[in-house]
């Protein structure tokens, strides 16, 4: 099939509620307070190299521990549901360790790159083309890159409540997400 605009815009959307950089912003914030300078190039190119590695190696990982791409999109779906579940509920199911640094640990990876985004690229994968998730990332990781530069800007424009409000948001959207890739895999585990 190739490039599709509809499904690029569609994984752009998914992993952008995933990734939620923006809900993320008041973690960055505290970061930048306690640490001082984010290297967001460094967090952004590390990010998208994650991302885009795991798109391609993820499957073969799997298919070395003997586990279908369906297998791992159902799990997927979990992981998302519980990550909505955060969004909306405002609760921590997943703990953070916390960091003496900011760009690779915790910004690249956990914050951008982390069990939730690595799940739906190979969630994703199982129902869309290649292309069109590379793209997808390097269009959020680009998004990524606008908002750690100008996290501090991002948190007077929007506000607590602000970032509140995206944050559920984004978190029903990913809710939805979930019970939309859970429904379309689970029928292929029992033939």
């Amino acid at each position: 099939m190739g490039f599709d605009w509809k499904e690029m815009f569609t994984i752009s959307m998914i992993l952008f509620a995933v990734i939620d950089i923006i809900g993320s912003v008041p973690i960055i914030v505290d970061l930048r307070a306690k640490i001082g300078h984010i290297q967001s190039e460094k967090a952004s190119i590390v990010a998208a190299v994650i991302m885009i590695a795991f798109l391609f190696v993820g499957e073969e990982i799997l298919k070395l521990i003997g586990i279908d791409a369906s297998s791992f999109a159902v799990a997927g779906s979990f992981v998302l549901f519980f990550l909505a579940l955060e969004m909306i509920l405002g609760i921590r199911l997943y703990k953070e360790d916390n960091p003496s640094t900011a760009s690779i640990v915790p910004i690249a990876f956990p914050l951008i790159a982390g069990a939730g985004t690595m799940t739906t690229i190979l969630s994703l994968r199982a129902e869309y083309e290649k292309i069109n998730i590379i793209i997808a990332i390097l269009i959020n990781v680009t998004v990524v890159y606008v908002v750690l530069k100008s996290s501090s800007k991002i948190e007077k424009l929007l506000g607590e409540n602000g970032l509140g409000v995206i944050r559920k948001v984004f978190g029903v959207i990913l809710l939805a997400i979930a019970v939309k890739l859970f429904a379309a895999n689970v029928k292929q585990l029992f033939p």
